[in-house]
């Protein structure tokens, strides 16, 4: 399917959290959303592509020196540039996989040149991607699985990594994507633990949960994923509450992770810490539980020769992954080599990437049968009405069973949007959404989350995830919310 790009529009809409997500060196309260339309010409046929991606503080550069207008002026950036890129690339006829190819190399020259971080610079990557593969999917009239399993973008894996020559996308993707998925939910380092402790002045009532109780309760939750700070003596009062609170109120088994927010800068400080945790006879439900640990080197220290040594002398280290560091095609290898057992999947990080990332672990499972390599499904608050199910569209092909959810936590399901919006959501993904009463105003659509899952048959059948078309004219253009003052008044 050669096709050729016309135009790329960057639109933008504001959106604030029901309260505060605190995660490692950020507390998030409000963030520009950023809409993605890209008009390809398909077989002579004009056919629209469609990608979002809200643009959180700090999670892309994780520098505490700067603020939150110079991180996000570097995110526009870095978009603003694939922009460019991409309408050279496909200024004319372009196979996929060829187009593919000089977008990623000509994002990271650029970014070589203006010292950009990789996990940074594959942002423009990954959101040129994913609306120029919606698009490429309403042009086929076929899902995204299919067009991969069936091959139909020609993609070549082992043009993007030597040592996967010879697998082909259907080699592990899964045979039919998942139909639902268990939500982890995250324990953000300032969420409240239990109701009956929120001051009354900071209780919400939209009809959500706020507190871990309400949520197990609420929504049958069985999968947590747990921040810690990397100080002990802050750190293990905290996991002794929340082991408290899922030993109580989980009706049956649960399981959870362990984010470590890059706190720690090598992997012997890692070690004592998490050994002290272990000692703490309250947390053994916790540990018990234990499905991995994500990420708790700095990404300056994460892939360190020195990380190497000390993983093969840690004999009952618990499986460990990357995440931050996983910002260039060489990273996961490296970070295999190293000891470390996979990596997480994010949109943001890239879909061909991560494509390779899950063909790389499929090979090295068919080689090394016995050892766990894991690749996880982790979130960036990402909301629907697209971010959101593109990336329960990717996990679901992948066969990844559980992933980390909290949006539809830290805001307030789909209130943001245009209420043209909200009922086409209810309307075509009404296994995913309901309406959910809002004290004092109007319905607004929510996940519909039943014994801790969510069902994404419609996610699955859609395009690339969602099935709504977006008009942009309902949201401020880009240079216009720059030019007003916007990126100050978040």
């Amino acid at each position: 399917m050669p096709f050729s790009i016309t135009a790329i529009r960057l639109h933008v809409l504001p959106m604030r959290t029901r309260f505060p997500f605190k995660y490692g060196i950020a507390s998030m309260s409000a963030l520009p959303h950023l809409l993605m339309q890209v008009d390809l010409v398909v077989d002579g046929r004009e056919v629209r592509g469609t990608a979002c991606e809200g643009l959180p503080p700090k999670w892309f550069t994780k520098d505490p020196t700067t603020l939150f207008e110079t991180d996000l002026a570097a995110m526009l950036a870095v978009i603003q540039n694939s922009v460019r890129v991409a309408k050279n690339a496909a200024e004319r006829p372009v196979l996929f996989r060829d187009f593919w190819r000089a977008l990623y190399d000509e994002q990271h020259l650029w970014a070589s040149h203006t010292s950009t971080p990789p996990l940074l610079t594959n942002l423009g990557v990954s959101l040129i991607e994913r609306a120029v593969l919606d698009a490429l999917c309403r042009a086929a009239a076929l899902p995204l699985h299919i067009l991969l399993r069936r091959n139909l973008l020609g993609l070549d894996l082992g043009s993007v990594r030597p040592v996967l020559k010879g697998i082909a996308p259907a080699d592990f993707i899964a045979a039919q994507p998942l139909p639902r998925l268990h939500l982890r939910h995250t324990v953000g380092l300032g969420d409240p633990l239990r109701a009956c402790d929120i001051p009354q002045d900071e209780q919400i009532h939209d009809g959500l949960p706020h507190a871990l109780d309400e949520s197990i309760r609420a929504y049958g939750l069985r999968y947590f994923k747990l921040k810690f700070c990397g100080q002990i003596a802050v750190d293990l009062p905290r996991m002794r509450a929340i082991t408290a609170v899922l030993t109580e109120h989980c009706t049956g088994p649960f399981y959870c992770t362990f984010d470590g927010n890059e706190q720690f800068h090598d992997m012997a400080s890692f070690r004592a810490f998490y050994e002290e945790l272990c000692a703490e006879p309250a947390l053994a439900p916790f540990f018990a539980s234990l499905l991995l640990v994500e990420q708790p080197l700095h990404r300056a220290h994460a892939l360190d020769d020195s990380v190497g040594s000390a993983l093969a002398a840690w004999r009952d280290a618990p499986t460990m992954i990357i995440d931050e560091s996983d910002g260039s095609l060489d990273d996961l290898p490296r970070a295999l080599a190293l000891g470390y057992s996979g990596t997480s999947h994010k949109n943001c990080k890239g879909i061909v990437k991560g494509l390779a990332n899950a063909a790389l672990l499929y090979q090295q499972r068919q080689q090394q049968p016995g050892k766990l390599y894991a690749l996880s499904g982790e979130d960036l608050a990402s909301v629907g009405p697209v971010a959101m199910l593109q990336d329960l569209a990717m996990v679901a092909l992948l066969g990844i069973s559980h992933v980390e959810r909290n949006g539809h936590h830290y805001f307030r399901g789909l209130s943001s949007w245009p209420e043209k919006v909200q009922r086409g959501m209810l309307l075509m993904h009404d296994d995913l959404y309901e309406a959910r009463p809002n004290a004092g105003a109007a319905a607004y659509p929510s996940l519909r989350v039943h014994e801790g899952q969510i069902e994404i048959g419609s996610v699955n059948e859609a395009p690339f995830g969602c099935a709504v078309p977006l008009e942009l004219a309902e949201f401020e253009p880009l240079n216009e919310w720059i030019k007003g003052g916007g990126m100050g008044l978040l």
